[in-house]
């Protein structure tokens, strides 16, 4: 936030402790929110994260938060420094029908159940005579 001083002329007071006249001094405080564009915020971020530039340099001389800084470059990196977000697309597997796979019977031994957990948090669990070309397939389409 930034301070304004203005100085009335002819504007004088008498203090009470010191028996002499001073100049009334008035702050007036600018409030509200700043709005930056994009391009505002690429230079900003170009002072704080470019070459030779300065993080600290970079707050003090536009007037920024540091937290302010670094949601704008989290928000560069993803693409929505615009401050828009934009829908993610959907995306589609493709299934293909055929004939029914022959099950294996039940006097066959099974190989156990495998557990899959990605990245992302989806976990699968698979018998462990699973077909491994269709569960790459499975796998290829899933978010990581």
């Amino acid at each position: 936030m930034s301070d304004v001083i203005v100085e009335r002329e002819g504007d004088l007071t008498t203090s009470h402790t010191s028996g002499r006249m001073t100049g009334r001094i008035e702050v007036v405080r600018v409030s509200g929110r700043r709005k930056w564009t994009v391009e505002q915020k690429l230079e900003i971020l170009r002072d704080a994260f470019g070459p030779g530039g300065s993080v600290r340099e970079a707050i003090e001389l536009h007037e920024v938060s540091s937290g302010l800084l670094y949601t704008w470059r989290r928000q560069a990196v993803a693409g929505t420094l615009d401050g828009l977000v934009k829908p993610a697309l959907p995306s589609f597997a493709e299934a293909c029908v055929g004939e029914p796979p022959m099950l294996p019977s039940s006097s066959s031994p099974s190989g156990g159940m495998i557990g899959i957990e990605l990245p992302s948090g989806i976990k699968l669990s698979v018998d462990g005579s699973v077909d491994a070309e269709v569960l790459a397939r499975v796998l290829s389409v899933l978010p990581r």
